[in-house]
């Protein structure tokens, strides 16, 4: 589970990193971006960021970003493989839904975060990309809290059968 916690701990550093793309316009920075959906919406939004300063910036939280997505979503399916191999129904259960929303959480995120750098690199958006990573926004997340819970719900239940509560 240490690959899982330094994947949280990697999600807070690439929330940090991207805090300051929230600005007047793009209010929920990055994920304004990722949801933009044209390519039209991306160059608004990158436009602002050039004109803040904050390309390199953006740069940067995309990368952290593509460094949580491996290590947060390694841990789920590792996480997943560990409570499928349990003895416990619920467990079982449990590591199968880690398992498969880490898996998809990984393919998600990264064809997101991927086309979003992609698009930030060049400098212009482009509606293929824009509307890919616009698709993979809320599966995204909906995988993202399926793995996390489905993982902290194994260690709550793996701590209780231990202590017999």
């Amino acid at each position: 589970m240490s690959v899982w916690l330094a994947g949280l701990a990697a999600f807070a550093m690439a929330i940090a990193l991207g805090a300051p793309l929230a600005i007047e316009g793009v209010p929920q920075g990055i994920l304004d971006h990722q949801a933009a959906g044209s390519a039209a919406e991306v160059n608004r939004i990158q436009g602002l960021w050039q004109a803040a300063g904050l390309t390199p910036t953006a740069r940067n939280s995309m990368i952290a970003d593509l460094v949580f997505i491996g290590i947060f979503g390694t841990g789920c399916v590792l996480g997943g493989l560990y409570y499928r191999s349990a003895r416990a129904p619920w467990l079982k259960l449990i590591g199968y839904l880690a398992l498969g929303s880490g898996i998809v959480f990984l393919a998600t995120d990264y064809a997101e975060t991927i086309v979003q750098f992609i698009q930030l690199s060049s400098g212009q958006g482009t509606e293929t990309l824009a509307r890919l990573a616009a698709f993979c926004q809320p599966i995204k997340v909906a995988s993202w809290i399926a793995a996390f819970l489905s993982i902290l719900l194994g260690l709550i239940s793996e701590r209780f059968s231990r202590t017999g509560a």
